[in-house]
This record gives structure tokens, sequence and C-alpha cells, in this order.
């Protein structure tokens, strides 16, 4: 098993909380409380990991290799469980009989104990309870001949910010693990549990949540299975691996500036932002100071295909969680496509094509599955449009903005946790860190430096209003990133995904092509003067790329049903 994080040899000074070692002695009994969870059978044995390199340094992909099979951990069927269907394929099993909630929370439960131990993708695991609860919804629907809800009997992961009652929040922080343990649900989980779904997991995150490598010092990095020498991204990186690897199907992340998106195009799997306050956020731990004006975050899915994504968004919306959350907005779902359209496939769209900011350019990759993308939906009768970027509306000029929201709070709140529970820092928020500093002492803004902020964040808005209505745009696709997974500690500036919550504009991610030596062999594709990471053909190989699929603010359902008609061409 790897281990979460060496607590002995940590680069840079020592740290102490209070006296020395305590901080030390906090995160090995957290991380031998987790290790401990995990049941002795569901252990992966030395024999099971030998010649495999579980390091940041690897570059294997174990979704290629037989581990699975070779551990012996799940059965034959409980294999086929995880890997044959999806999640709306799952519950019509299970509603009709042919397999029990017990069966696919244990199958679930399993994989996701094997990929903590290869990924360090989990924070806290609820295995017992999970197994109780499929008990209980298997007894009711023999007693009740129905389901008890849309999700019944399904296992969905969360991410380790929403609180459920009688497990830790800690974000990572040491700080937190002395908080006392949250005894009220989040509002999104109570919603979930009244839908019928199984909570069994919560997922990894990185120190302070506003970075795109999902490292901390309680629970270690986590590395992508697609890859374990390239970032699964942040802040949702746990379940981007843990998707992509199959130990969950569908996962709940958090999202302010690409943080579900960010790892699904990382870890090559489907990732959808909503508007914001159309999925409850409410009832979370939040490393920010509350009550800070600026880009609000949207929780929202991850999983295997577009499909799923919808059936999340749509059952959380119909049933009406702006009862259980006051900061939901109480928009009804509305069904796409409307009568006149028999069939998503007969919709033919008009799309938008985000072209390349040159302050913020592309890897030879990221260019290369764009266009392909591009041509493959021209060829089956869309209507592409490129949508040319001028100051007002710059991916660049959209992002300057953002990077001014996210510096309002004066206390630096995020890094004061770090420093009150005297961890270290991981090494992007340390060059963060260092980077700010460079700058100059920490600002606190005015009432009217803020109003002026608004006032841009305003035009801005504007802007992009008259440029979608001028070409009439169904939805836009772009890049979700200038590159595709880079190295560990090297992902770029979010510009690609942060507009949009800038904007509020609902976002979806779609795999689509990987990086290819072959096909993008030239390092001078992406000179060295361009902003880093640099561009490595070698290192980047056979990694994950992605289309973003963009729909104007309240438009989710538009932004989904687009985004199937278009994966349907793309995947399909």
């Amino acid at each position: 098993m790897r281990e979460s994080v060496s607590i002995d040899a940590i680069e840079g000074e020592s740290f102490t909380f209070g006296s020395a070692g305590v901080w030390q002695e906090r995160v090995t009994a957290k991380q031998a409380a987790a290790e401990a969870a995990i049941p002795p059978g569901w252990r992966l044995s030395a024999a099971t990991l030998a010649g495999i390199k579980l390091s940041p340094n690897s570059t294997t992909d174990l979704t290629k290799t037989d581990i699975l099979r070779k551990c012996g951990i799940l059965s034959e069927r409980e294999l086929g469980l995880t890997e044959k269907y999806n999640a709306r394929q799952l519950l019509w099993k299970m509603a009709a009989g042919e397999v029990t909630s017990s069966e696919v929370t244990l199958a679930f439960s399993k994989r996701a104990a094997v990929a903590q131990q290869l990924l360090s993708c989990l924070t806290e695991t609820l295995f017992p309870e999970a197994q109780a609860r499929a008990a209980f919804l298997d007894d009711y629907l023999k007693k009740h001949s129905k389901v008890f809800g849309p999700l019944h009997g399904l296992p969905i992961s969360l991410k380790d910010s929403f609180d459920i009652a009688g497990v830790q929040s800690t974000l990572g922080y040491v700080s937190f693990l002395g908080r006392p343990i949250p005894t009220v649900n989040a509002a999104l989980v109570d919603v979930l549990l009244g839908l019928g779904a199984i909570l069994y997991v919560k997922t990894n995150i990185p120190q302070t949540l506003m970075t795109a490598d999902s490292e901390n010092i309680i629970f270690g990095r986590t590395l992508n299975p697609k890859n374990l020498g390239l970032t699964a991204g942040g802040s949702s990186g746990g379940e981007g691996a843990l998707i992509a690897f199959r130990g969950s199907i569908l996962g709940v992340g958090t999202d302010i500036a690409g943080s579900i998106r960010i790892p699904s195009s990382c870890c090559g799997v489907y990732g959808f932002k909503p508007t914001t306050n159309r999925i409850p956020y409410g009832g979370q731990t939040s490393p920010a100071l509350s009550g800070m004006p600026g880009i609000v975050p949207s929780a929202g899915p991850l999983a295997t295909n577009i499909g799923d994504l919808e059936l999340f968004v749509k059952s959380i919306i119909d049933a009406k969680p702006w009862v259980r959350d006051s900061s939901v907005d109480a928009v009804p779902w509305f069904e796409l496509p409307p009568p006149a359209v028999p069939s998503y496939t007969t919709k033919f769209l008009t799309i938008g094509v985000l072209e390349e900011d040159p302050e913020l350019p592309l890897h030879p990759p990221v260019k290369r599955a764009l266009a392909k993308a591009v041509a493959a939906l021209t060829a089956a009768g869309h209507t592409l449009i490129p949508v040319h970027q001028s100051r007002s509306t710059s991916t660049s000029s959209g992002w300057l903005q953002a990077f001014k929201l996210f510096s309002l709070d004066p206390t630096n709140t995020s890094i004061q946790h770090i420093l009150d529970g005297g961890e270290p820092m991981i090494n992007t928020v340390k060059i963060g860190q260092d980077r700010a500093r460079a700058e100059g002492p920490t600002k606190e803004f005015s009432l009217l430096e803020l109003a002026a902020m608004n006032v841009e964040r305003a035009k801005y808005r504007e802007a992009w209003r008259e440029l979608w209505n001028e070409h009439s745009l169904d939805v836009l696709i772009g890049p979700s990133a200038q590159h595709t997974a880079p190295k560990h500690d090297t992902h770029g500036m979010p510009g690609y995904t942060v507009i949009w919550n800038l904007l509020d504009y609902p976002a979806c991610i779609i795999p689509y092509s990987t990086a290819s030596m072959e096909l993008d062999p030239d390092p001078n594709g992406y000179p060295s003067t361009c902003p880093p990471p640099a561009y490595d053909p070698k290192a980047f190989d056979g990694a994950p790329c992605a289309i973003q699929v963009v729909a104007p603010r309240f438009q989710d359902e538009q932004c989904l049903f687009a985004s199937r008609i278009i994966d349907d061409v793309l995947n399909g």
C-alpha cells in the first residue's frame, strides 16, 4: 500500500503545533484510522503490488493493468457490476430485482478501497454504514414493491467538503482535525438520501481547495489512474481519479474556478458545473472566509457519461432543493427537446468555437483535439462559428478579473488554517504564496474598489451576452485548459475554466482524443516563452484531452442537451 504522505522528511523547515511533533502525531493517528477502516480482506498484498511503481514519477496507466483481477478482492460478478454498466443501467437493474443494492454497494466499496490504496483518492470511508443503508433499501423494495426514490440503491461518492453527520470534514487541514465532528448533514446530502442514494466514501482535495493538484498533508497526493506521473487535477481531484478507476460511477464535486472540470479533463471523465445555486451548496465545510463577495462556487456531478450527469442534475432539481437550502434558486427543471423535436439526434446545433487566446496559448494536443472536434461536428451537419476574442470578452481578461475577486480576503483565511495547524504548505500552495509575496503585501480593498470590480464584471457579462446573441448560438465549445493533464505541481492558470465561473455559465466536460507523441511531436509548437507548463511530447503521450461545452446562465438543460448531441458525434 502506498503511504498517504511522508511526515518524517518534508522539504523545507521543521514545523510545530503547540509543541514539537504535535501536528505529526495528529496526522499519523488520522492516517492509521483511515487505513484501519479498510477491511483486511480488501487490502492489497505485496505480491499484488510487485512490479507496479506507485509514485508521482511513474507513468503507469493503472486502468490498463490487471491489478483488479490479480488481487482477487472483487469477484467476477463484482467486477462486472463496476465495469459494464452506467448509473442509469444499475438503477434499472436494482428496480427490476436483477441485482440488489447490497451487491452493488459492496462491489463499489471494494473497488474504492483498492483505488485508495493505489491512488490516495479518499479521505473518509463509510463502508459499514453504506452496507446497512443498502440492506434497508433492499428490504424497502421487497416490502413495498417500489423504489425508495429515483436514485434507489446507487452508491454516490462525495467531495470531502460535504458534511455528513458523524463524519469528519477536515479538508486535509491539520487544524481541522480538532474540530467537532459535524452533527448535521449538508443540504445536498439530505436531498441525496431522500432520493434513495447511498453515501460510501468522501474524496480527496488539495490544501486550501484552490490549487489544481489534489494534495494535502493528511491524505497525501491523489494520483491520476490514467498516468501516475500526471496530475489528477483539483480541487475535486479525488473524485476525478476515483471515477476514472471506476471506484465510483457518479460523484459530486464543487467548482469555483474549474474544480469539477479540471479533474474531469485530467482524468478523462465527464463533469458538469451548473449555474450557481441550482444544486444545493449549503452545509459544507469551507476553507474560505464566510460572507466574502466575489465568485460563488457550484456543486455538480462527475460521471462516466453524459446521461448520468443529467440524471444527477434532474433528480436533484426535481426534488425541489430550495425547500432544504435557502441559497438554492427555485428554478424547476425544464425538459428538452420540445415536442416538435422527436429525438435529440435530429437536432442540429449552432455552435460557437472559442478561439485561442494568445496570452493563454494552447498545447499542440489541445489544438488538435479541438480542430478534430470541429471537423467531426461540421461533417455531422452542425453549424460551427468561430468566436473571436476581443479585449472585452477575452479569456485572459476574464482570468485577471477572477484573480482579483479571489484576492478579496484581507485575512488570507485559507492560509491561516495552515498556520493554525503548524503544518507545511504543499508545493503548489507555497508557489502561489511566494508569487503573492513577490507582488507585495496583502491588500485590503475599499468599497469603491469592490464596486469598480463589480462594474468590470458586469461589463464582461454584457459583452458576452452581446457576442452570444450576435451569432445566435445554442452552445459554445472550447478547450478546458491550455494543456492536457500536466506533470504534478505544474498545472497552468485555469483561464479556460474560470471565465465561465465569472460569467456563471454552466459548462460540461466531454473527454475526447488523447495526446500523441506521433501526432503532436514538436515541442516548438509551444515555445518556451509561453506560460507554463512547458509542452513535453513524451511526458504527455496518451494523456486525455477534452472539449468544454458552455451555455448561458440558467440554461443548464440546454448545455446538457447539446452536450449529449456533441458527445454522440465525438464518442458515439
